[in-house]
């Protein structure tokens, strides 16, 4: 390196003649001032060198620090942003979230405050009050304490009707409920798969979200729509029939009957049972009189007479109050007289009466009525074993 910029030490080789030690040094001094601005050119760009070799040594270990040390924040951070932690969320997808809002420094930082961390991964789906700039750790601390979640939740009733399910939905989120009305017109688009719409009886298939809608409790998320909400419950249906095996098991196991007009069963079940012990008696009453040796196959469930009520805007009535041409109504295409399944569910049935329908009681039932306070019914095999059972509820003064 010296040598490469010549700075004019050349030492005389030993036993040279004084001749031409002489000549040599005439030489350079002829070339002296030359040699002095080469020298000091050298002496520059020797500085210069230094100096960056210097300033890119400090910049390449704060680059090469950045590797080994995680950047992160210190403390629990400053002002307050909202972070939605979405379903199925890893890990990682937490961390990249929370980067994206301002509240860690490196998504690296959480994810090795989790890594440490067990109770990580109880971390639940939802929106979070937290702060920006926090370190990794604090972000985690605030994400497992549930009193930083955001509470918007709306929960639907076992059994409630689509069109209840959109009042409930539109009052909880001021959407409109003709937003939920057109969302609705395409069941598929919302998640249902076209093989639920099969059936095995024959009949035409009218596709509807009726049945689909499954009621349990909902985080509603920032800026939902009504096609978001309502895809939301159809992919819980999804899962919760697929952790069942429904489909797999009502094709199996209920003798030719597909998993949509199970479906529509224990929509009825769901509807007519008074207590939850009874649903799937109910379900089996309801195939015995479709697909068994009842006289008409058809339902003969008033419930679906105040189905049809609701569908064209007019209030539900007890039996007792139905009229003759109500309860026979050739126009209603839930007419309880109806030869076979009715078109689609009635309402949203929950899991123990999916459960009723796909695994019914073994039974010969054809009737059934409320017997009791606590909405028991009595089944019986033959119209005279129901008419018992009917003195029995008139006893009660349940009837």
């Amino acid at each position: 390196m010296i040598d490469d910029l010549e700075l004019g030490f050349d030492e005389p080789e030993r036993g040279e003649k004084g001749k031409h030690r002489r000549s040599s040094m005439r030489k350079r001094r002829g070339e002296s001032s030359g040699g002095r601005g080469k020298t000091a050119l050298a002496l520059l760009m020797a500085f210069v060198l230094l100096g960056v070799i210097g300033g890119g040594a400090f910049y390449g270990f704060d680059r090469v620090q950045s590797y080994f040390v995680t950047p992160d924040y210190d403390g629990a951070g400053t002002g307050e942003v909202t972070v939605e932690i979405k379903q199925g969320a890893l890990i990682a997808d937490m961390a990249v979230a929370l980067y994206d809002a301002g509240v860690v420094k490196s998504a690296k930082a959480f994810v090795e405050a989790a890594e440490a961390n067990s109770r990580s991964k109880n971390i639940q789906p939802g929106t979070y009050k937290v702060r920006k700039q926090m370190s990794g750790e604090q972000a985690l601390v605030m994400l497992l304490d549930l009193k930083n979640k955001v509470t918007n939740q709306v929960t639907i009733p076992e059994g409630r009707t689509a069109k209840g399910v959109y009042k409930l939905l539109s009052e909880k989120t001021k959407i409109p409920v003709k937003e939920f009305e057109a969302a609705a017109k395409d069941p598929e688009a919302l998640g249902v798969p076209d093989w639920w719409f099969k059936r095995t009886d024959g009949k035409p298939v009218k596709k509807s979200i009726e049945g689909f809608l499954y009621p349990d409790t909902y985080e509603i998320p920032p800026k939902a729509t009504a096609e978001i909400l309502l895809t939301m419950m159809v992919e819980n249906f999804l899962t919760v029939t697929g952790e069942m095996k429904f489909a797999d098991r009502v094709q199996e196991e209920r003798g030719g009957i597909s998993p949509y007009e199970a479906l529509i069963v224990a929509s009825l079940a769901q509807a007519e049972a008074g207590n939850k012990d009874d649903l799937g008696k109910v379900a089996r009453v309801a195939y015995n009189r479709v697909y068994g040796e009842f006289p008409c196959n058809c339902l003969e469930m008033d419930v679906t007479v105040n189905y049809y009520f609701e569908s064209i805007g007019q209030e539900g009535k007890k039996s007792k109050d139905m009229t003759p041409a109500e309860l026979d109504n050739p126009k209603n295409p839930y007419n309880r007289k109806l030869k076979g399944m009715i078109p689609t569910p009635i309402n949203n049935p929950g899991k123990q009466a999916l459960e009723g329908a796909m695994d019914p009681p073994i039974g010969k039932w054809l009737y059934f009525v409320a017997i009791d306070k606590e909405g028991h019914s009595a089944f019986a095999e033959t119209y005279e074993g129901h008419q018992r059972n009917e003195a029995r509820a008139r006893e009660a003064g349940i009837i």
